[in-house]
């Protein structure tokens, strides 16, 4: 598991909003390139790796892109304000530590988001939240020269700066679990699993603002059945009632029978009954999940073409969309080993 949580956190320290997911690219590339037949980076950005066998053919698709912001206007004072990419809890932005990330050697410049101080602040706007148009990134600048000098410019792209931390109980927290933790599931999947079958193995692009990648991988690939590895959200803690969220961490895999209310994937039972027998046959416990809130690249890759059955195996994660998610090292490990074995045994069942 020492390897699996090196992989993590060098997926998770890198930098790759949706559109600019390059650098977590390169990272996959390298680690996936002894293990496949073929890799290529399509007009999109996506990643695909083959590895070549008999049908039915199996995708295995994890997003690479990350939430973050995008530089929308510098003041002439230097401070500049920012839009969002993907969607953010505007309350987690606060006062954290973002990275811009310019083309100048180096590659980025290091700011903070800040507000109007709580001690200038009236009692009753001590009271409101703040929201995402009254905050902005300070670097430290003292004009708009200096920051054009430092190469940001409109259209910057910027993510939170956090590492990679453990925690007890072999549990680490990080920026961009969501999906880095779907990424390694993905890539240690494919270097454990001993299959005869083809295998597409797809880093996504822009999964964040709209599924986008998995639209046009799923196309071009048109695989027999696929799976989404990501994150899925965590509750036992705090303010979360287990009838609310009833998925918690260290109790293994998740497999989604629906999300978003069904507007997103309502999982074939083909695919159910696949993941669920295969979980049992290697005494993986797994847990099942039907929410109301988001939803994965798995919606966008079943409804392609004819229709592709697809299903998600989920990393039990807390405070998915901030910059402190949280999740157990042996809930990704047992995540991997259920995406190995499912890839091994997609024969039987399609």
């Amino acid at each position: 598991m020492a390897e699996l949580k090196d992989l993590l956190k060098k997926l998770a320290e890198a930098h790759g909003v949706s559109g600019y997911e390059g650098a977590v690219r390169e990272i996959v590339r390298a680690e996936l390139e002894e293990h496949v037949d073929e890799i290529k980076t399509d007009k999109l950005g996506n990643l695909i790796a083959t590895k070549r066998g008999k049908k039915p053919s199996v995708m295995i698709a994890a997003h690479l892109d990350e939430i973050g912001l995008m530089v929308k206007y510098i003041e002439d004072e230097g401070f500049i304000r920012f839009s969002t990419i993907g969607g953010w809890f505007e309350q987690t932005l606060l006062n954290q530590r973002v990275r811009l990330h310019t083309d100048t050697e180096g590659g980025g410049v290091y700011g903070i988001i800040g507000s109007k101080p709580i001690h200038a602040m009236k009692k009753e706007e001590r009271e409101k939240v703040i929201k995402i148009e009254d905050m902005f990134i300070d670097l430290g600048a003292r004009s708009k020269d200096e920051v054009e000098q430092l190469g940001i410019s409109i259209g910057t792209p910027v993510t939170s700066d956090r590492d990679f931390v453990e925690l007890e109980n072999e549990r680490v927290t990080c920026k961009a679990f969501d999906n880095r933790s779907g990424v390694a599931v993905m890539i240690e999947a494919l270097k454990r699993a001993n299959t005869e079958f083809e295998v597409y193995v797809v880093g996504t692009v822009q999964e964040e603002v709209g599924l986008k990648g998995a639209r046009t991988t799923a196309y071009e690939l048109s695989p027999d059945v696929a799976i989404a590895t990501d994150v899925e959200r965590a509750g036992g803690h705090p303010g979360v009632e287990k009838k609310d969220v009833a998925i918690e961490i260290g109790k293994g895999p998740v497999i989604t029978v629906s999300d978003a209310a069904g507007r997103g994937i309502i999982t074939p039972p083909s695919v159910l009954k696949w993941l669920k027998e295969t979980a049992s046959r290697y005494k993986i416990e797994y847990q099942l999940s039907v929410t109301e809130g988001g939803t994965t690249d798995a919606t966008a890759i079943s409804l392609t073409k004819s229709g592709i059955p697809s299903g998600v195996i989920g990393v039990p994660t807390r405070y998915i969309h901030t910059p402190v998610e949280l999740l157990s090292l042996k809930d990704l490990d047992k995540c991997a080993e259920l995406a190995a074995r499912a890839i091994e045994r997609v024969g039987d069942y399609f």
